[in-house]
């Protein structure tokens, strides 16, 4: 097994913080023979399989100093941890979301129960490193886009290619700070070596502040087309799918509340994360083919 200090994991490579690593970690300067991505399904150069329910499987060609966890965070197991220092990890990054800041009351069961697996995430990962000396760090991204292959941004855009305008609720007045993955893979990279950042959490929200109205107008523009934004008031959502509920429930009822909050404001401060480690995320400009 290859032992050196500048040993790399990256778990969750095909995520979309994780497709983004590679990029980050090589205008970082780290050397590329001593990253390994890990995913539960192959990757391509520098690629191990890692199933998270099974650590001890888990048989690399290397040890790894420093671990960049892009998977879900209520993956991170004790279990997994000690493997992870018996492989030499003294520092590790992980993502968390500032979803577990938002949604601890929403009116859906599910996302209180992603809320809470968030919560536990993060705890069991703080509680192991302060026991175990590892130096932590958790980001807390806000709405994360990559144009083309995310469930936010591009399934705002994919509506608007289907139907030719967006509908929304009422003024859609609730602030959003949409953040690229390639923004945060670079958090994480800037973040990695800083003493500062080390046993502290952050958010990271993007870099502007825009109404959800705005933020859809932007997307519009974006694929070349005049904004059309058809505001429908509360009730009118309520009712409709209330309706439809009645045909999908499960699906829809997680929606109505997603559709709700866009007249709440998700504003979270990054400036830590700039005087800590020089975080500096983009204007919010997506860019579609």
């Amino acid at each position: 097994m290859i032992t050196d200090k500048k040993g790399l994991l990256v778990i969750g490579a095909r995520s979309l913080i994780g497709r983004r690593m590679p990029d980050a970690i090589k205008a970082a300067g780290w050397p590329e023979e001593s990253v390994r991505y890990s995913s539960r399904q192959p990757v391509a150069k520098q690629g191990v399989i890692l199933d998270t329910a099974r650590p001890y499987d888990f048989q690399p060609d290397r040890t790894f100093v420093a671990v960049i966890v892009c998977a879900p965070i209520w993956l991170i197991t004790e279990v997994l941890l000690e493997r992870l220092v018996g492989l030499g990890m003294k520092r590790i990054i992980a993502f968390s979301s500032t979803s577990r800041l938002t949604k601890g009351a929403s009116g859906e069961m599910a996302e209180r129960e992603v809320v809470a697996k968030l919560a536990a995430g993060e705890e069991t990962l703080t509680a192991f490193c302060e026991a175990r000396g590892v130096a932590c760090t958790i980001l807390r991204p806000t709405l994360i886009y990559d144009e083309g292959l995310d469930e936010n941004v591009t399934r705002i855009a994919d509506l608007i290619r289907k139907l030719g305008f967006f509908p929304v609720c009422g003024m859609a007045s609730g602030l959003r700070q949409p953040v690229h993955a390639r923004d945060l893979a670079t958090a994480a990279m800037q973040a990695l070596t800083v003493k500062a950042s080390f046993n502290k959490a952050y958010n990271l929200s993007g870099g502007e502040d825009l109404t959800y109205a705005a933020m859809v107008r932007r997307i519009f523009e974006a694929l070349g087309r005049a904004p059309v934004i058809i505001a429908l008031p509360e009730i009118l959502w309520r009712i409709g799918f209330f309706a439809l509920n009645l045909v999908r429930p499960k699906r829809l009822k997680r929606n109505i509340h997603m559709v709700l909050r866009m007249n709440t404001d998700l504003w979270f401060d990054h400036s830590p994360a700039m005087r800590d480690f020089g975080y500096q995320p983009e204007p919010f400009k997506p860019k579609f083919d």
